[in-house]
């Protein structure tokens, strides 16, 4: 599922290949040719957009792919090789142009019409999403919530209004909701997933702890908090079991 590519240019070659993939867009379907780009470089440039909104802020309108790449804590080699694959290219004196590279990624990412997201499960987790990502994509609108304890039906969060989760067809419907974000308890996972793709829910974004399946014309990502918790703490142990080793080398005077 997850496409890797290794190429690796240097800055002339790279300005050049990605003027001959835009002029080669100009004259194809860009939108089929955006369709075939990797998982992870959707991620990534999402990620960039984010990173570029903050320079904006801070006045900055140029930048360099080893600057992209520090902040994101990647290479600049991988940094080329996504802008590349969208047909964007800098200049050798003063990097990319960073408006130009934010509205090209907003045209790959982002509907024209916006997509409204609904929360299945406001429960802690479903509520911290919404006071989260509220105001954040003026593209993407959590616009409902749904759950089946009565004490949060009715109840606003955000002015994001709580709805029974048997409303969740007609709600779906009724505002054109085509994005639901799983926060459910793992034994309701598939239940919920279930209800709201016959609704018409086109993707969504599972934060069970469990996970659900989908037909083949839903797109599903599983984020999955304490296998990545643990991933971090494998590592953190890795790096204590290291320094716990040179410790007691250190006491004995092995060297």
């Amino acid at each position: 599922m997850l496409i890797y590519y290794q190429i690796f240019v240097d800055d002339t070659l790279h300005t050049y290949i990605c003027t001959v993939i835009y002029i080669t867009l100009i004259f194809m379907n860009a939108l089929e040719t955006f369709k075939q780009l990797p998982h992870k470089t959707i991620e990534r440039l999402s990620q960039y957009r984010r990173a570029l909104l903050i320079c904006i802020e801070n006045g900055k309108d140029h930048i360099y792919s080893h600057e992209i790449a520090k902040i994101q804590h990647i290479t600049p080699v991988q940094v080329r090789r996504d802008l590349m694959l969208i047909g964007y290219s800098g200049t050798l004196r003063k990097g990319y142009n960073i408006q130009k590279l934010i509205d090209l990624i907003a045209e790959i990412i982002d509907s024209d019409q916006g997509i409204n997201v609904a929360i299945v499960g406001m429960g802690n987790l479903g509520r911290a999403l919404i006071n989260y990502f509220t105001g954040k994509r003026h593209k993407l609108s959590i616009v409902a919530g749904f759950d089946n304890n009565a004490e949060k039906i009715g109840v606003k969060v955000n002015d994001v209004q709580c709805y029974n989760i048997n409303k969740a067809a007609d709600i779906i419907k009724s505002q054109n909701i085509e994005i639901a974000i799983i926060t459910v308890p793992a034994a309701q996972a598939n239940s919920a997933a279930n209800l709201v793709i016959k609704a018409g829910i086109k993707g969504i974004l599972n934060y069970s702890p469990t996970p659900i399946d989908v037909p083949d014309d839903v797109y599903l990502e599983e984020y999955d908090m304490i296998t990545t918790l643990e991933k971090v703490a494998f590592y953190v142990k890795m790096q204590n079991d290291g320094n716990a080793k040179k410790i007691k080398q250190k006491g004995s005077g092995v060297m």
